[in-house]
């Protein structure tokens, strides 16, 4: 599980576009705060603190220690809104977690022993189908990656979500159906490009003598 990161903010009093944009004047960002058994809190954060955090890759994956106006919480971001030129973060959704919430969060793939994989050995093509997988675990156990094991898979297979390691008292968001994460597909072979080829110089020869008899 990735470490717990802070940041601070501070609840404000006013809302709306233009209390967002004279926020955002001021090299801060509107934010908000939810869940739990309080309510909704407006909040604003620090522009770069936010963006420095989300170009780490980990905001929707790792708990924020987020102290507002001087009293820490454990909070998760559930929502971030990024601006369409800039692509810079705009607007932050907190929610509040405890150590046994149960959240729903996308989490990286990543594919293991590929040099114990006969399909690569054997020059084919491994395509990514799924590079995220959603999972149900609680907030205090958010894997990094899910790895998915490669060994002994040969061509023309598909590599399903029962293949991936997942860590204990995590699962899949979906559950109906033993979903697809890859594809190993086999090499082409040389017969077929040459006849691919040898079709494409037919109609390119066609056209050559039309040109010559016109």
């Amino acid at each position: 599980m990735a470490k717990t990161y802070a940041l601070a903010a501070t609840t404000t009093t006013t809302t709306g576009k233009g209390a967002a944009r004279a926020l955002r004047r001021s090299g801060r960002l509107p934010a908000v705060l939810y869940g739990g058994s309080e309510g909704s809190v407006p909040l604003s954060v620090d522009e770069n603190a936010v963006n420095v955090e989300y170009l780490r890759g980990h905001m929707l994956t790792t708990v924020c220690a987020l102290e507002v106006d001087g009293a820490a919480q454990k909070t998760l971001v559930r929502d971030v809104q990024r601006h369409p030129v800039t692509d810079r973060v705009i607007h932050v959704d907190f929610v509040r977690v405890t150590d046994r919430t149960m959240v729903s969060v996308p989490v990286p793939v990543r594919f293991i022993n590929e040099d114990k994989c006969p399909g690569l050995e054997q020059k084919g093509t491994l395509a990514v189908v799924r590079r995220e997988v959603e999972i149900l675990c609680r907030a205090n156990a958010i894997p990094d990656v899910i790895e998915v094991d490669l060994e002994g898979v040969e061509n023309g297979e598909s590599i399903h979500v029962s293949r991936a390691h997942l860590p204990e008292g995590t699962r899949p968001t979906i559950t109906d159906r033993d979903f697809t994460i890859a594809t190993l597909q086999a090499p082409r072979r040389a017969e077929a490009v040459e006849e691919e080829e040898a079709e494409a110089e037919v109609p390119a020869a066609e056209a050559d003598e039309e040109e010559e008899a016109a």
